[in-house]
């Protein structure tokens, strides 16, 4: 019991760090749209996601092949752990078919919701669009349900929770269900089969490998509308290089794999309200990079969130 407690802690404490970095990508990605459009901005981010983790996969690999290697000169034909037992990431990495395929599908999703979100933003208020979008808390329980899983009344209660926090948070007017709105809600709902995606995926096929081909999915769909509606130009790629990158590297390459690496065996439901707390930290961020000032209601929303995360970890 202590270890799965442990485990559950440690699972969290990874999706924190991802809320964390994606809080802040969102002062990046609001300052990189002022230089490039949408497609051509989720192309390269997703690109260079995809290219920061092959470095990861090849020191991954070489790692396991001189564990099999010294295995092998001890007299054992699989590394064990202390157990005596094959360790599931080796059964995992090799179920090639089902990498491939959750990589796609999640990477889709990814796109579908990135797009999505980045249209809504420009059709209506921030607030309004920091609540819908994060309404995926809400959404990922309730379809949950249609795939069989069950969650408790604390878990309802939390999200419930959340939810009134993040509407103090980020609504500051009147709610009326406009286009730019309903693109929003469109992209919670796509965030939030994602979510289950990953949840699924992630028990079939090695985390970073995954998260490499979701990145590189991604990329290849945005490059193609990018293409198709957009025209880019290398000096406009550049003068958003710094959001670029860190929304590449950090909110990319490592945030998604870290949420695909911290959902292993955590309740889909827990992991999207640790997540949700990405609303908090961008507010935060804001106050820090932007000057941009706390009102009591939002304030009051924070406390509601992290008061929803406590409860749930409990």
């Amino acid at each position: 019991m202590r270890k799965e407690s442990a485990f559950q802690l440690r699972q969290s404490l990874i999706l924190l760090l991802t809320a964390v970095i994606w809080g802040i990508a969102f002062v990046a990605q609001s300052v990189g749209m002022e230089y490039v459009g949408p497609y051509t901005f989720i192309a390269v981010r997703y690109a260079l996601g995809a290219l920061v983790l092959v470095p990861v996969i090849l020191l991954r690999r070489k790692i396991k092949a001189s564990g099999r290697e010294e295995a092998g000169n001890t007299g054992l034909s699989r590394s064990r752990d202390i157990s005596g037992t094959v360790p599931a990431e080796e059964d995992r990495a090799g179920s090639g078919r089902k990498l491939w395929i959750g990589g796609a599908l999640c990477g889709t999703a990814l796109m579908i919701a990135s797009g999505l979100q980045q249209f809504g933003i420009m059709q209506t208020t921030v607030g309004k669009a920091g609540f819908i979008t994060a309404m995926y808390i809400v959404l990922v329980p309730i379809l949950g349900i249609f795939i069989g899983r069950r969650c408790k009344a604390l878990i309802w209660l939390c999200v419930l929770i959340a939810a009134c926090g993040l509407y103090l948070l980020s609504m500051n007017g009147s709610f009326s269900l406009q286009r730019g709105d309903a693109l929003c809600l469109a992209c919670a709902f796509v965030f939030a089969m994602q979510i289950l995606l990953v949840d699924h995926f992630v028990n079939e096929a090695d985390g970073v490998c995954l998260a490499a081909i979701e990145f590189l999915t991604a990329s290849v769909i945005g490059t193609v509308l990018m293409l198709l509606f957009e025209h880019p130009t290398w000096q406009a790629i550049y003068d958003a290089r710094e959001s670029i990158l860190y929304t590449g590297i950090m909110s990319s390459g490592v945030a998604y794999t870290l949420q695909i690496i911290g959902q292993r065996g955590l309740n889909p439901t827990v992991a999207s309200l640790i997540m949700s707390l990405e609303s908090v930290v961008s507010a935060v961020a804001g106050f820090l990079f932007l000057h941009q000032s706390f009102s009591g209601r939002e304030l009051a929303g924070c406390m509601l969130m992290a008061a929803a995360i406590v409860l749930a970890q409990l």
